[in-house]
């Protein structure tokens, strides 16, 4: 029940008290992760009902926080998993089975845990984060509103188009949709799935010969409608769950910190250059660069985190956010003084690129896109209502189910 993440608190209660062992200060600790592990700092900024504070840490980057559904501990789904990920280890399916779970080697319970989320939803894996009451007392849809965290500052970011990864590649027409849907949302009634759908608006079928584009966030076709690797309704559900999984969780873990009584505050950011599907990120904070990523926009992108940080906040200068290789490096830019996360007008910084020489990548599952060499930086402050054709309103409908999804 949690144990994953009960060790991750483990080792962070380690940190506080050794790290000025180590030079570090315990004053200063900041946690990060990306996708589960997005998702691990988001649980961490819940914990004990957000009554730790400073107990563990004093900051936290979540990169495209990744949030499953979480049902209590005792639900009928964890307890079916748990019972079936039993019986593939070689134990009862039913009654106490932890003695004889105990007494398998590793070998035996890692294949188990492969078979249990073989078996699962496309795109979800077995075992996910429970309410136990303890460590993790609500669901973050529930929690997260009342912004009741720990810690003091978060940098949050999601990625562009993080949906294709896990979305079953075969999704033509909206018959198509609605019953991926029906297996995505089993606790949805059809009114409250045709609510997803309307706040979704696309009527066009998928077609596989085009035309694929990227979005610019703000005018023309949103990413309801079209992406790189996917147009009509495929794109639509590609969006339905990069938002729900993904970029709301952002966007509601961003709203959380925005307590100054309580000495809080965030920044969100996006993820563009392209092609920017699920985890393509990691290459530009953590090395090695992709080719689609810039030196110039590898600088910028390690001085927002590395300025969070060390001062707890992420502008960068002008110089780094136009670039070396801008026309005007020192040209005046929003970055240097990126504002904190508003209830009221929630900017995000869209981190993306331009120009540069295009070539042809091959996605995982399939598609192939067009990515830039030698791209320049092209890091602006967008508006978060109204971006992607009013992704803010999708993310509050996504919150309004979450007590029926559960989120």
């Amino acid at each position: 029940m949690n144990a994953g993440m009960l060790d991750q608190a483990f080792a962070l209660a380690w940190i506080k008290t050794h790290i000025c062992k180590f030079g570090g200060d315990p004053t200063k600790i900041t946690i990060s992760g990306e996708s589960a592990g997005g998702g691990s700092v988001m649980y961490h900024t819940m914990a004990v009902g957000g009554n730790l504070g400073t107990l563990l840490f004093n900051q936290g980057i979540a990169a495209s926080p990744y949030l499953p559904f979480q049902y209590k501990y005792d639900d009928p789904e964890p307890t079916s998993k748990y019972y079936a990920f039993s019986a593939a280890a070689g134990c009862p399916s039913s009654g106490n089975v932890f003695n004889c779970l105990v007494s398998k080697d590793s070998e035996t319970l890692k294949l188990a845990s492969f078979n249990v989320t073989q078996s699962s939803t496309y795109g979800y894996w077995g075992f996910w984060p429970v309410t136990d009451n303890v460590y993790i007392q609500k669901r973050p849809s529930q929690q997260l509103p009342s912004k009741k965290v720990n810690g003091k500052k978060l940098l949050v970011g999601h990625n562009a188009n993080e949906g294709g990864l896990f979305v079953p590649p075969s999704i033509t027409t909206e018959s198509d949709l609605i019953f991926w849907l029906q297996q995505q949302f089993p606790n949805l009634s059809t009114a409250q799935l045709n609510t997803i759908l309307a706040a979704n608006p696309n009527s066009a079928n998928t077609d596989p010969n085009g035309p694929h584009f990227e979005t610019n966030g703000l005018t023309g076709p949103t990413a309801v409608e079209v992406a790189q690797d996917a147009n009509g309704q495929q794109q639509r559900g590609n969006n339905i769950y990069a938002e729900q999984v993904f970029a709301c969780p952002a966007y509601w873990m961003a709203d959380s910190f925005v307590n100054p009584s309580k000495g809080q505050s965030s920044w969100l950011y996006q993820y563009s250059v392209p092609y920017a599907y699920h985890s393509s990120d990691i290459s530009a904070y953590f090395g090695p660069p992709t080719t689609n990523q810039p030196a110039d926009f590898i600088l910028a992108f390690r001085r927002i985190w590395g300025n969070f940080v060390r001062t707890g906040n992420p502008s960068i200068s002008a110089e780094i956010a136009n670039g070396a290789s801008s026309p005007n490096p020192s040209a005046p830019h929003p970055a240097t003084n990126w504002p904190v996360w508003s209830n009221s007008n929630p900017q995000l910084l869209n981190l993306n690129t331009t120009g540069g020489t295009p070539y042809q990548e091959q996605l995982m599952w399939g598609p192939f896109v067009t990515q830039f060499q030698d791209a320049l930086n092209d890091i602006s402050l967008a508006p978060a209502d109204v971006w992607e054709g009013g992704r803010r309103s999708r993310c509050d409908l996504y919150l309004s189910l979450g007590s029926a999804i559960p989120l």
